[in-house]
């Protein structure tokens, strides 16, 4: 599988890049090596969170923005492995959810691993997110060698 297909199937199980604010998307991009992966992460947080970014303020919608988790070199753990391991209470649910409800876990964990575990990724991280009251989730991050990245957004109340 290319790593555009296990793209395009992730984007099945999670859903195409939107400005639904509520469930979950993937977007994909080019971010050159160069470039702060998390900075890139934000903007990806804030477009799909939308018109409400501006409704209820930065301030509410960074409240709950903080790194949980960066995939060391040499750790090759996977990404459900690595999901499982966060200790956070709210990131901890988000992970159950993300994981565990869908329609169908397997295929989901499956496609996860095939884009976040690829042999090309070299960078990986994962942060919490929410309005600091009622929504909370998660966000991965990934990018390869050539600079292209993979942002899963996972946003419920």
């Amino acid at each position: 599988m290319t790593r555009t297909d296990a793209n395009l199937h992730l984007q099945t199980i999670y859903g195409s890049p939107s400005q639904a604010a509520f469930g979950s998307a993937v977007f994909c991009d080019r971010v050159a090596q160069a470039e702060d992966l998390g900075a890139a992460a934000l903007t990806y947080y804030r477009h799909f969170v939308g018109a409400h970014w501006e409704q209820f303020g930065e301030d509410a919608w960074m409240s709950g923005w903080k790194p949980l988790h960066v995939r060391q070199a040499a750790d090759r753990r996977g990404i459900v492995t690595e999901l499982r391991g966060l200790t956070e209470r709210d990131a901890r649910a988000s992970v159950e959810l993300l994981l565990d409800t869908i329609d169908d876990p397997a295929a989901g964990q499956k496609a996860l691993s095939a884009v976040y575990d690829d042999a090309a990724v070299e960078n990986l991280e994962v942060y919490s997110l929410g309005d600091g009251a009622a929504m909370s989730g998660l966000l991965i991050a990934g990018r390869d060698r050539s600079g292209d990245a993979t942002f899963l957004v996972f946003l419920l109340d």
